[in-house]
């Protein structure tokens, strides 16, 4: 088949893979192909069943294989055969060298601009998908630009703003396109051609196009003001459980003043995921390369009161279990970051697993997508932990419940049942705020909710 246009997505992973999913779907006469060096993810991905849960995934997958998609290992040919090439490889946080902590490890995008330098055979347009530090689209030019044979690469940012439960959604119908170019003659033109490609489903007042620079920070700053909000209702909730208040009640009258708004307002363990942790440090670490440590301060901040919050949420744990958690039983109902994803990276319930493991309590695991992540993460241990699927079986000789993941299915359980299978007093502290805690204490649990007053029956 002709295509009117060849697209190759560096990177099957949480961004590439569903991003160019919902490309093929919407550009039938645009051949996409994904290539990544892990034979396993590729096989999977081509198998229809990607190895990624994301609700609307599959059959969007399903629709395009075989047809405009294709997951390959063959990077060299895919840098060949295409013109436009989406870099989304993972940008871990730095564990070693100079800003160890705060700086984005950078090797595997370099590693992916030194491959297109070696085997592109005529001119390409370049993408940034990924999130990338403010200045890397200049440092991937001077990689690229260092041929002089007449073959041009022209760098564009083109960040994600996906939330993961919702990708296959903010893909079909995005806040905004932002699309970050030079201003010359050739980069305006590479844009125009980005911006045509999102034009087949996007309505134009929603692609924006910024320098690239602007376009990189953006994607920073977009995700700190986010984060803030967390940790600052967060913050709040220690408040309201110190002075009777009910931070939902607080979130709902501050979230009512339109220069506020209600999003992003909801009290919990703590904020998880790929981006957040990893997009403020890196913030942090730009403002004081610049100079700028007042800033710096206070971007950390964020971060750290997202840390505070699941110490905290642990210390109360122990505090209303008879100050000793040592041989007691503790399911936690969830263990991915947020619900309708298996994603686990930097999931509150990492470190709430550990420091349970610290005091000598006995941890059960059930959650219906990130069991095997779990088991990944938490790999070095090698005693007090069990992972089991079914609710039931898990709370079964319990001493507590604590909910980190806001599934549905933790909403919808019969708790009178559950109640019955656990020790008594038997608790339920509450990290999501999502049960009704009312009906729970009626039935006999203490209930410790977050950012509220608790509910015991002593």
């Amino acid at each position: 088949m002709n295509f009117d246009k060849r697209i190759l997505c560096i990177g099957a992973g949480y961004v590439g893979g569903p991003t160019m999913a919902v490309i093929a779907s919407k550009c039938p006469r645009y051949s996409v192909t994904v290539v990544d060096v892990d034979q396993g993810r590729v096989d999977a991905w081509n198998s229809g069943k990607p190895p990624i849960y994301e609700p609307g995934l599959d059959e969007v997958v399903r629709q395009g294989l075989g047809r405009n998609l294709f997951f390959t290992t063959d990077i060299a040919r895919g840098i060949r055969e295409n013109d436009i090439i989406f870099v989304s490889v993972n940008t871990p946080t730095k564990t070693f060298g100079a800003g160890a902590g705060l700086a984005a490890d950078l090797q595997y995008w370099e590693l992916a601009a030194r491959q297109i330098l070696e085997h592109a055979d005529s001119s390409k347009i370049v993408i940034e998908k990924s999130t990338f530090p403010v200045k890397t689209a200049q440092a991937m030019e001077r990689i690229l630009m260092s041929r002089n044979d007449g073959i041009h690469f022209d760098v564009l940012s083109n960040p994600e703003f996906l939330a993961e439960g919702t990708a296959i959604r903010d893909l079909v119908n995005p806040d905004r396109v932002l699309i970050g170019s030079r201003s010359t003659e050739r980069g305006l033109k590479a844009r125009d051609e980005l911006v045509a490609i999102y034009a087949n489903w996007v309505s134009r007042e929603r692609i924006i196009t910024s320098n690239i620079w602007s376009s990189e920070l953006s994607k920073l700053a977009s995700n700190f003001f986010l984060a803030q909000r967390i940790s600052t209702i967060n913050a709040i909730s220690a408040v309201c459980e110190k002075t009777g208040a009910d931070v939902s009640e607080v979130a709902r009258i501050v979230g009512m003043d339109s220069r506020i708004g209600s999003k992003f307002l909801n009290a919990s363990v703590g904020f998880g995921g790929s981006c957040f942790k990893k997009d403020i440090l890196n913030l942090v670490y730009l403002c004081r390369v610049e100079g700028l440590e007042e800033v710096a301060d206070y971007v950390e901040k964020v971060v750290r009161i997202n840390e505070y919050q699941k110490e905290r949420f642990v210390l109360n744990m122990l505090s209303a279990m008879f100050n000793t958690l040592a041989g007691k039983k503790i399911c936690l109902f969830g263990f991915a970051f947020k619900a309708d994803t298996g994603d686990t990276r930097e999931s509150p319930a990492i470190q709430i697993a550990r420091k349970l493991l610290d005091e000598h309590a006995e941890v059960v695991i059930t959650d219906p997508q990130a069991l095997v992540s779990a088991r990944e993460d938490l790999t070095d241990v090698e005693w007090g932990v069990s992972y089991v699927e079914d609710p039931y079986e898990a709370v079964r000789g319990c001493h507590a419940i604590a909910v980190m993941t806001e599934w549905n299915l933790f909403r919808e359980l019969d708790y009178r049942r559950i109640h019955d299978l656990m020790v008594k007093p038997a608790f339920i502290f509450d990290g999501r705020n999502i049960l009704d805690h009312q009906v729970l204490y009626e039935i006999g649990f203490n209930v410790y909710p977050i950012g509220k007053r608790p509910m015991s029956h002593f």
